[in-house]
C-alpha cells in the first residue's frame, strides 16, 4: 500500500469510526472531547563493505509511528511501518494495523492475529478486520474476517518459491460463563480463491483447499476444588474444491451452505480434557488428548497430529513457598489408524522446579519431552547482526521432542556504591524425527550456554558486563560449535538524558573441530533525550570476518534515528 493511500485510509477510518458508535454524552463538557497521543520514529541506515560485494543496500530507511485518538472513551490507535528494504520475499515489510477500543469493544483492522483455540484459529496473521466484545462479565464474543494468505504465482525460473492460492477466512468464538463454569463455541472457515492464480499448479501438489472447523468446549468447578475442562473440535478439509460434490453423514451435513462436502473432503477430530483437584499448596489432576492422523486447520501454521496421550499432573509449593515443583507424567502413542508399519510409544514427562533459598539466589530448571514447535535461533545471530532489523523472519520453526533449561541467578552485592550479579543459563533441545511430515536427521541436538557477570557502579551510572557464549549443534553427519567472549560498557548521565554503550564481541565457529569462521564485532551506540519528547540515537557497528577457505572482509553499518512522542 502506498503511503498516500494508507494515510487516506487511516483518515477515513478515524472519521468514520468516531461517528459510527454512540458516545457517552454524560462526559461532554466534563472532560476534553479529544485527546491525542502517539509518536513517530525515523531511522536511516548506511552500509559499506570491503572485501566482498555489498550484502545489503548502501542506504535504507525505516519509518514507524503510532497514533491514538481518544474521543469520549472511544480509543482509535493506529500503527504503521514503512521501509524501502525488502525483508520479505513476497512483499516489502510495510504493515499497518488499527485497534480501536470503545468501552467493551476492541476492533482489529489491518494486519492482525487472533487465537481462538489450538485446534481452530491459533495465531495466524490475516489482513482484514476482527473484534473482541465483552458486553458483560459472562459474555465474550470474538470474530474475524480477512485474507490469510497472499497469492504467490508459479515461478517458471525455478527459484524455489512455492506457489500458493490467495486464501480468505472468517471465524467466530462465543464464550459464556465465569470462573466456576463456562461454555465455548468456535467456528472457523477458510477457503482458497481459485481465480487468484492463472492456473492450478497440480504438478507442484498445490490444489485449492477449503476448511471448516467446529469446536465445543467448556468447564465447571465442583465443590470449589474439583475442576473439569474439555474441548472437542471437528475439522473438514477439502483438498481440491474443484472435485464433485458428496454427501456427509456427520456433523457437517447440518452446516448448509456454510460448507459443501466434496469427494476430496476428509473429516478429522481432536479433543482434550482435564480433571484437576486444587487445594491449599498443591494441585493434582489427569489430562487426556487425542488428535486424529492428518488433522489440521488452515488457521494455524504448525500442528501436531496422530497422537493420543494421557497424563498425570501435579503442582506443589514446599518449604514455605521457597520450592515450587510442577510435574506431568504420562504415556503417548501414534499410529491411531494403524496405517504405519510401526507405532511410536513413549513416556512423556514435564518437570519444572524453582528454588529460592534467599533473596540473593534463585535457581530454576525445566524439562519436557512433549512435542513442541519453536524458532531455534543461535544467540550469535543477535550478537553478530548489523542492525535490529536483521533476522526478522519468525516463521522458521523446528519441531522439538525434548527441551531442557536451567538458570542460576546470584546477587553478589547490593550496596549503595556497587551492585554485582552472576547469571548462568543452559538450554538443551533435541529435534524430533519428523517435521511437517518430512523425515529429518534423527538425533539433531542444540545446546546453548550463556554466562554473564554484571557490576554496576551506582554513583557513576556505569555498568560493566563481561559474558561468555557457546552454541553447539550436532547431527548424525556433522557437528558445529560457536563460542566466544563479549563485554559491554554502559554509561548514562545523572539526569538520564544521555545513555551510551560500547560492546566488543569475538566468536569462532568450528565444524568437526576445524576452525571455519572468526568474527569480531565492535558496536557503539548512544542516545540523547531532549525535553522528554525528542530522542536522538546513533549506532555504529564494525564487523570483521575471516576463516578457512574464506577471504577476509569487513562491514560497517551506521544507524541514525530520531523519535518523537507526544500526549
Amino acid at each position: 500500500m502506498r503511503p498516500r493511500y494508507f494515510l487516506k485510509f487511516a483518515a477515513v477510518f478515524l472519521i468514520d469510526s468516531s461517528f459510527s458508535y454512540a458516545q457517552d454524552l454524560t462526559k461532554i463538557g466534563r472532560s476534553n472531547a479529544l485527546k491525542i497521543s502517539g509518536g513517530v520514529s525515523a531511522s536511516q541506515i548506511f552500509y559499506a563493505s570491503s572485501g566482498i560485494a555489498d550484502r545489503r543496500s548502501p542506504y535504507s530507511y525505516f519509518l514507524t509511528g503510532n497514533l491514538n485518538l481518544n474521543i469520549y472513551e472511544w480509543n482509535v490507535p493506529v500503527s504503521f511501518m514503512l521501509s524501502n528494504q525488502n525483508i520479505s520475499v513476497q512483499q516489502p515489510f510495510n504493515q499497518y494495523s488499527l485497534h480501536p477500543t470503545y468501552r467493551w469493544i476492541t476492533g482489529h483492522v489491518g494486519y492482525s492475529s487472533m487465537t481462538f483455540s489450538p485446534y481452530t484459529l491459533n495465531g495466524h496473521i490475516f489482513l482484514g478486520a476482527g473484534a473482541d466484545a465483552t458486553p458483560n462479565e459472562k459474555w465474550k464474543i470474538s470474530a474475524m474476517y480477512g485474507r490469510l494468505l497472499k497469492a504467490v504465482k508459479p515461478d517458471t525460473t525455478n527459484s524455489g518459491n512455492q506457489p500458493a492460492f490467495e486464501q480468505w477466512g472468517f471465524g467466530l468464538k462465543t464464550h459464556y460463563g465465569d470462573k466456576l463454569k463456562f461454555l465455548d463455541f468456535i467456528l472457523f472457515k477458510a477457503k482458497d480463491k481459485t481465480s487468484s492464480l492463472p492456473y492450478v499448479p497440480e504438478k507442484q501438489n498445490v490444489l485449492p483447499q477449503e476448511n471448516l472447523v467446529l469446536s465445543l468446549g467448556g468447564g465447571m468447578t465442583i465443590l470449589n476444588h474439583l475442576q473439569v475442562k474439555y474441548e472437542i473440535a471437528n475439522s473438514a478439509i477439502t483438498s481440491d474444491t474443484r472435485a464433485e460434490g458428496n454427501k456427509s453423514n456427520n456433523l457437517f451435513q447440518w452446516t448448509g451452505s456454510l460448507f459443501t462436502p466434496k469427494v476430496s473432503t476428509s473429516y478429522y477430530k481432536a479433543m482434550k480434557g482435564a480433571i484437576n483437584y486444587n487445594s491449599r499448596g498443591f494441585l493434582i489432576g489427569v489430562g487426556y488428548e487425542r488428535i486424529d492422523p492428518q488433522y489440521k486447520t488452515l488457521g494455524a501454521y504448525f500442528f501436531n497430529n496422530d497422537l493420543e496421550s494421557i497424563t498425570l499432573n501435579g503442582n506443589a509449593a514446599l518449604a514455605g513457598g521457597k520450592v515450587n515443583v510442577g510435574v506431568s507424567v504420562g504415556s503417548q502413542h501414534d499410529n491411531l489408524d494403524n496405517t504405519k508399519i510401526s507405532a511410536l510409544k513413549r513416556t512423556i514427562t514435564s518437570l519444572n522446579v524453582s528454588f529460592a533459598p534467599s533473596q540473593r539466589l534463585n535457581i530454576s530448571s525445566s524439562y519436557s519431552n512433549f512435542l513442541t514447535y519453536t524458532n531455534i535461533r543461535s544467540q550469535f545471530l543477535k550478537i553478530n547482526q548489523l542492525t535490529t532489523y536483521d533476522n526478522l523472519d519468525t516463521l522458521n520453526y523446528t519441531q522439538l521432542s525434548q527441551n531442557a533449561n536451567a538458570n542460576i541467578n546470584y546477587i553478589i552485592n547490593t550496596s549503595k556504591q556497587r551492585r554485582e550479579s552472576l547469571n548462568v543459563n543452559i538450554s538443551y533441545m533435541k529435534a524430533s524425527d519428523t517435521q511437517a511430515n518430512v523425515p529429518q536427521n534423527s538425533g539433531t541436538t542444540f545446546v546453548n550456554i550463556n554466562t554473564s557477570y554484571s557490576i554496576n557502579f551506582v554513583p557513576a551510572k556505569l555498568t560493566l558486563t563481561p559474558s561468555f557464549n557457546l552454541s553447539k549443534s550436532t547431527t548424525l553427519s556433522a557437528s558445529s560449535l560457536t563460542l566466544g567472549p563479549s563485554i559491554t560498557i554502559a554509561k548514562s548521565s545523572n539526569d538520564k538524558k544521555f545513555r551510551g554503550s560500547f560492546t566488543a564481541n569475538g566468536n569462532r565457529s568450528y565444524t568437526e573441530s576445524i576452525l571455519t569462521t572468526q568474527i569480531i564485532t565492535l558496536r557503539l551506540s548512544g542516545g540523547y533525550a531532549v525535553q522528554k519528547k525528542h530522542n536522538l540515537n546513533i549506532s555504529l557497528v564494525a564487523l570483521n570476518r575471516s576463516g578457512a577457505g574464506l577471504s577476509t572482509f569487513s562491514e560497517f553499518t551506521g544507524t541514525v534515528g530520531y523519535a518523537y512522542s507526544f500526549h
